[in-house]
Formats: structure tokens, sequence, C-alpha cells
């Protein structure tokens, strides 16, 4: 157990978002500490980071595969538009003794649909050595246009109360969203540490070329890391459309860089290999708190995404210095050996 202290402890990536855990708390302590530390305002953040939460550990298991996932966003409109279709057209407005049922089926329709869109991508990116990049970026126009497609512009509004509990309900005086959070991230920390495919997941975006002689099947693997990612997009799709009562093509637009953001300050490497869910979780955490401050500051939208795209430029700045300073200190470890010998 104190090995594992000692090595939370000497994550660096951990380190600089406690810090600027830290400082935030601190900045809203001398500005807006009557609003800010209120049992109400945390409740409010509870409801607000889920969503995006759980895209950003896609996003993670797609990088720390050696790939990205821009398409999340688009899956999550497209398996949260299906689902809103499901409930208000299977449902209707009243609840009767099907409601949850019907609830149940569009929830799994999500999650299935999800799955398979990230399938698609894999396969693609796998079967015809396409840069994940540019097959997930095609993947958020496809999916965004469905979306689109099917809604005709505007949102589908108007879900049985039920299906709107998920995201808006509470037990006592905790939201459910909260608990559904934590279930899906001990899933992903169980998927990504404890299974043959996540050992698989790390090694392939380590070195992708030393997996393929290992013997290990790629396209398998990049198909099924996609898979993955893509239901945790139709859950993410549940949870959103539950939280607004609103199916749109346009919900959560400014994901995509959060998520990316998300990853790369949790400690998820650009080039693969790296990254740890506890990292993610701590990331997402602390940029909710971020946004409610700029919220309560009366802070326009747009000082919000700057401040993330500096973030986000700075995270990778950060990640390139780690990684020249790991080099440097096995350059000077591999000359003292050698002085040695």
């Amino acid at each position: 157990m104190s090995t594992r202290i000692k090595h939370l402890f000497s994550d660096t990536h951990l380190l600089t978002i406690w810090g600027i855990f830290v400082i935030t708390l601190l900045i809203m302590a001398f500005l807006k500490p009557g609003d800010y530390f209120t049992f109400m305002n945390v409740k409010s953040i509870i409801y607000q980071f889920p969503e995006y939460g759980i895209l950003a550990f896609g996003m993670m298991a797609c990088m720390v595969a050696g790939g990205i996932d821009l398409s999340l966003v688009g899956i999550m409109n497209f398996t949260g538009v299906i689902t809103a279709l499901i409930v208000k057209n299977m449902a209707g407005t009243e609840v009767t003794g099907s409601t949850y049922l019907i609830i149940a089926f569009a929830c799994v329709v999500a999650i299935v649909l999800g799955g398979l869109c990230g399938a698609f991508n894999g396969f693609i990116i796998g079967y015809f050595k396409i840069p994940a990049m540019l097959v997930t970026l095609c993947g958020l126009q496809l999916y965004t246009g469905l979306a689109y497609g099917i809604t005709g512009g505007p949102a589908i509004n108007g879900m049985v109360d039920p299906f709107k509990n998920i995201a808006n309900g509470t037990i006592g005086e905790i939201p459910y969203v909260l608990f559904i959070f934590i279930f899906v991230l001990l899933i992903v920390a169980f998927v990504m540490k404890c299974t043959v495919l996540g050992n698989e997941i790390y090694f392939m975006g380590s070195n992708a070329s030393a997996a393929k002689y290992s013997g290990m099947n790629i396209l398998k693997i990049t198909v099924i890391t996609h898979m993955f990612s893509g239901i945790l997009g139709g859950v993410s799709g549940i949870l959103i459309t539950s939280h607004l009562n609103s199916g749109k093509s346009s919900n959560g637009s400014t994901y995509t860089l959060l998520t990316l953001l998300i990853a790369v300050l949790g400690g998820v490497h650009p080039d693969g290999g790296k990254g740890r869910v506890i990292g993610v979780c701590t990331a997402t955490i602390l940029l909710q708190f971020i946004a409610n401050a700029f919220g309560l500051l009366h802070m326009d939208d747009n000082a919000k995404t700057f401040a993330n795209g500096c973030l986000l430029v700075a995270a990778l700045l950060f990640d390139v210095y780690l990684d020249r300073k790991a080099e440097k200190r096995a350059r000077l470890k591999a000359a003292a050996e050698n002085e040695n010998s």
C-alpha cells in the first residue's frame, strides 16, 4: 500500500492537477466564498461533469492505444437522438407500467449503437491503416449528420419524467449521475488495469510494431478499443439527453476540445502507451470546478474556451518537458553504466 501511495504522489500530472485545484479554491475563497463553497454549488457541479467525464474515459482509451477518438461527441448526439425518439414515441408523456421497460430498452439501444459506431471507426482505422485522427474526425461529421438528418434540426423534447430523472434525480441529496459516473469509472479502471485487453492497449500504444511482431492482433484490439469508446459515448448520449431533456445534433459542441484537454491534462501521453484513469477522473473534476468558477464570476464563455485552450497547450508542453527530462536521465544513466563497465 505504501508503494502505491508513493507512486501516486510521484505522479507529476496528478501533482499539477492538485496544485491547480488548490489555486482555484484559494482564488474563489477570496472572490466568491459565500457562493462557491456551498453544498448547492457542489451539487450543481456534480450534475455537470459526468456526461463529458465519461466521454473523456473513451478518449483516454483510444489515446493510450496510440490513436484518438474525435467522433465521441457525434456518437453521443446520435445515440442521444435515437434514445429521445424511442422514449418519446414509445413511452409518451404519462408514466405507465411499461415506461421503465421502454426507458431500459432505449438505453440498451443507445449503448449498443454507440458500440457499433465505435467498432466501425476501429475497423476503418485498423483494416485500411488510415490515421485515427482522420477517421474519427470524419466520424464526428457522419454521426452528427445522421443525428441532424433524423431530427431535421429542431431538438426532440418532452421526454417522460422517469427518463429525465436519470440525470436530474437524486437519492437523498446526492444526484443519481454521481453513482453512474462512479460505476463507469470502476469499469474503465478494471478494464484498463486488470484485463488482458487493457494490457494490450497499453502495449500497442507504447510500441505498435513490437505489439504486432509479438503476435497481437492489432486490428482486433483497435476495433475493440474504439468499440469500448463508442459504448462510453452511448452512455454519455443517454446522460446529456436526460439532463437537457433534449435530443439534438448540436448538444455538447465544446466537448471534443474538453475531453482532449482532460485526457492530456490527466496524464495521457499524446503518442500513446501512458495514461491513468485516476488522472483523467481528477482532471475532469478540476475542469468542472474551474468552469463553475467562471460562471459564478459571470465571465464570458469565450474566456472559458480560451482558458481551456491555454491549459491544453500548457499540458502538451509539459509532456514534452517530461519526455526530454526522461531522455536526459536515461542518457546519463547509460553513460554512468558505460563508465563503470
